[in-house]
């Protein structure tokens, strides 16, 4: 089941979550640094018009309700917080992602973040479980899993870095 990607808005106590949209481009171009991106699979476009076929192939998998990239904003004024993702969502357990602009870490933005998509997830999709890839040395982000009562099913390494990946539970509604 698919959800209609105009149509999603998911709040949170302080959050709102929305699909990305290429109005939201420069201003997630922006915050991404070499240094946010360290511990990510990816690496940072060198600039808007590279992001802008990474934010393209977001669209059509958004449309085919395969991937959902969310762009988080607080409710408070709207600032841009990060992006929030959902991958794979056919696969048994999809895949869940967070990025938060570095000037806003230690407020527990992705954690919110997250866990409404988690829930959002569940509730919408019928999600029963996520996986949640982490580098080893990510301390914060290996917290957020935890909290949402993940465990450590697996380590890799990749030619980037070291990662554990969670299995998170669906929260009990």
């Amino acid at each position: 089941m698919s959800s209609a990607p105009h149509a999603i808005r998911i709040e949170s106590q302080r959050l709102t979550l929305r699909p990305f949209q290429p109005a939201d481009a420069p201003e997630a171009f922006d915050c991404i640094s070499a240094r946010l991106a360290r511990y990510m699979s990816w690496e940072p476009s060198p600039d808007l018009e590279h992001f802008e076929s990474v934010w393209q192939t977001w669209l059509t998998q958004m449309t085919n309700g395969t991937d959902y990239v969310f762009t988080v904003r607080l409710h408070d004024g709207d600032a841009f917080l990060g992006l929030a993702g959902l991958h794979r969502t056919t696969d048994e357990y999809p895949e869940l992602g967070i990025w938060i602009r570095e000037s806003q870490h230690g407020n527990g933005f992705g954690t919110e973040a997250v866990r409404a998509v988690a829930d959002w997830g569940a509730r919408v999709l019928g999600i029963r479980g996520y996986v949640y890839p982490v580098a080893t040395e990510n301390t914060p982000s290996r917290r957020i899993a935890e909290s949402l009562g993940g465990v450590v099913i697996d380590a890799r390494t990749t030619p980037k870095y070291a990662l554990v990946i969670y299995r998170i539970p669906v929260a009990p509604h």
